[in-house]
C-alpha cells in the first residue's frame, strides 16, 4: 500500500452558498474540479493523507485580527467563518502533532482583507490566514511565524496586518504591481518603524516561468527563512501564477508549484487565488498535496503542458536576478533600519487611501504608532469612508509593554466619541475587544 513520507491533512470547503456572482472567477467550481481530481487519483486512499472537516471560526477569532464596521457579521457570512475555520482546523491538527503538515483548500479567500474592514477587497472579506495565526498564538503560544504568499496578486491585506509586527515575517512573491491589482508590493515596502525588514516583497515581471520562481525561492526566500527561524511556515498558496489563468500574466505550471512546495516545506498551506478552474487548479492542487506528503509528483502535468512554450526570456531572467539582489539588500539592512527607526521620533504617522473594489468603498486612514523600544508599539487608526462612516480603532499588540498598554487605554477612553460611529479597543494581551458607540 502506498504510504506518505509526511502525514498530511486536507480540508475541503467549496462554499456552495457564497459567490460574488454565478459567473465570477471566484466561485465554487474552483474547488469542485480539484475535489473530483483528488478522488479520481485516489489520494484519500493513500496511507498518511487524512481529510478533516472544517470547524467554524468565531467572532472572537475575527476580533483578534480585524476592526470590522459596523460588526463582524455585516462583513462575513457563514461561509467566511467556515473558510477561516478550515484554516484553523489544519493549524490545530499540525500543532497537536496529529499531522506533519496540512493544506486548507477553502474559499472564500482572505489575503486582501486588511486590519480595518469596511467591506470586500479583491474577493476577500476577512483574512483567513491571519485569523488562523492569531488563534494559534493565543491557544498554543506560537511566537515567530513566517507567511510566504505565492499568490500572483500582492498580499496587501496580510502585509497591512503584520506591518508593525517584528515576530511575523511576511514574504510576498507576486506579479509586479505596476501590471496587476492591487498595484502594491514593491521591494521598498519593508514594514513599519518597529518592524523594518520584516516585510519582504518580491515583484516579478509578467511571463515569469518555473525557472524564475525557483531561482527566487532558492536565492531569497529560503535564505531569509533560514535566518529568521520561524516556529511555523504558512504558505498563502495562491495558484493564479499559472500560465492558463484568465486574470494574470505569468507562466508557472503544476510541476513548478509542486517543486516550490517541496523546497519550501510549509507547515500549513491555505488556498488563495487561482481561476483557471479546469486547466490548472486540479493539477496544481494535486501536485501541492503530493509534494507536502512527500510523494512522487513527476507525472502531475497539465494536458497542454509544453515547457518550451512558457519558458521565460533571458531579459526576464536578468530582471529577476536584479530584483533578488535588491530584496536581499533590504533583508540584510533590517537590523540597522530598526536601530535607526527606534532612535528617531517617539510616534510615527502614516496616511493612505484604500479602495474596496468589490463594494466600491473608498477609505481614508490616519494611523499613529508609538515607536517603542520595548515592544512593537501601540497603534491607533482614524478610519473614514466616503459613505460617511468613521471609526477610531486602537490596537494593543500581543507583547505590549506596560506603557503601551496604558497609552492604548488612554487613547480609547479619551476619544471624543461624538466624532465617530464607533471607538474600538483591541487588547491582545488580555484577548479583549471593547466597543463604544457614538
Amino acid at each position: 500500500m502506498l504510504r506518505t513520507k509526511s502525514k498530511t491533512g486536507l480540508v475541503f470547503f467549496p462554499a456552495f452558498d457564497w459567490a460574488i456572482s454565478s459567473t465570477h472567477p471566484e466561485r465554487e467550481e474552483r474547488l469542485l474540479y480539484t475535489q473530483d481530481q483528488v478522488f479520481e487519483e485516489g489520494l484519500l486512499d493513500i496511507d498518511g493523507i487524512i481529510e478533516f472537516k472544517p470547524d467554524l471560526a468565531t467572532i472572537q477569532d475575527i476580533r483578534r485580527v480585524h476592526f470590522s464596521y459596523p460588526d463582524e457579521m455585516s462583513i462575513a457570512t457563514e461561509s467566511h467563518l467556515i473558510s477561516a475555520g478550515g484554516a484553523k482546523t489544519i493549524g490545530i491538527q499540525v500543532l497537536e502533532k496529529n499531522i506533519d503538515r496540512g493544506f486548507a483548500l477553502v474559499r472564500p479567500p482572505g489575503h486582501h482583507a486588511m486590519r480595518v474592514v469596511h467591506g470586500a477587497r479583491g474577493f476577500c472579506n476577512i483574512n483567513i490566514e491571519a485569523i488562523m495565526i492569531e488563534y494559534l498564538r493565543q491557544a498554543y503560544g506560537v511566537d515567530r511565524v513566517a507567511v510566504v504568499d505565492t499568490d500572483c496578486h500582492h498580499g496587501d491585506g496580510t502585509q497591512d496586518i503584520y506591518w508593525h509586527d517584528p515576530d511575523t515575517l511576511f514574504i510576498s512573491i507576486h506579479q509586479d504591481g505596476r501590471t496587476l491589482y492591487p498595484g502594491t508590493g514593491f521591494h521598498y515596502e519593508i514594514g513599519g518603524p518597529t518592524a523594518p525588514g520584516r516585510t519582504i516583497n518580491i515583484p516579478l515581471p509578467p511571463r515569469t516561468s518555473e525557472e524564475g520562481f525557483l531561482f527566487t525561492l532558492d536565492n531569497a526566500i529560503l535564505p531569509i527563512l533560514e535566518e529568521f527561524k520561524p516556529d511555523i511556515i504558512v504558505n498563502s498558496a495562491g495558484q493564479d501564477n499559472h500560465y492558463t489563468d484568465p486574470i494574470t500574466n505569468m507562466n508557472f505550471c503544476a510541476q513548478g508549484y509542486a517543486e516550490l512546495t517541496r523546497r519550501l516545506e510549509p507547515d500549513i498551506a491555505v488556498l488563495e487565488g487561482g481561476y483557471s478552474i479546469e486547466g490548472a487548479l486540479p493539477y496544481v492542487n494535486v501536485g501541492i498535496i503530493m509534494a507536502m506528503a512527500g510523494l512522487d509528483y513527476s507525472n502531475v502535468k497539465e494536458p497542454d503542458y509544453h515547457p518550451e512554450k512558457i519558458r521565460q526570456s533571458p531579459d526576464t531572467t536578468r530582471y529577476i536576478e536584479k530584483v533578488v539582489r535588491e530584496v536581499m539588500d533590504v533583508w540584510n539592512r533590517g537590523t540597522d533600519m530598526r536601530e535607526r527607526s527606534l532612535a528617531g521620533k517617539k510616534f510615527a504617522d502614516r496616511e493612505r487611501t484604500i479602495f474596496y473594489d468589490t463594494d466600491n468603498i473608498l477609505e481614508t486612514q490616519k494611523e499613529t504608532i508609538r515607536v517603542c523600544p520595548d515592544c512593537s508599539g501601540v497603534l491607533r487608526i482614524d478610519s473614514e469612508t466616503d459613505r460617511g462612516r468613521r471609526i477610531f480603532a486602537v490596537h494593543i499588540p500581543r507583547k505590549a509593554c506596560r506603557e503601551c498598554r496604558e497609552t492604548g487605554y488612554q487613547w480609547y477612553d479619551s476619544v471624543d466619541i461624538r466624532k465617530y460611529n464607533q471607538a474600538i479597543l483591541q487588547d491582545r494581551p488580555e484577548d479583549q475587544y471593547l466597543v463604544r458607540t457614538g
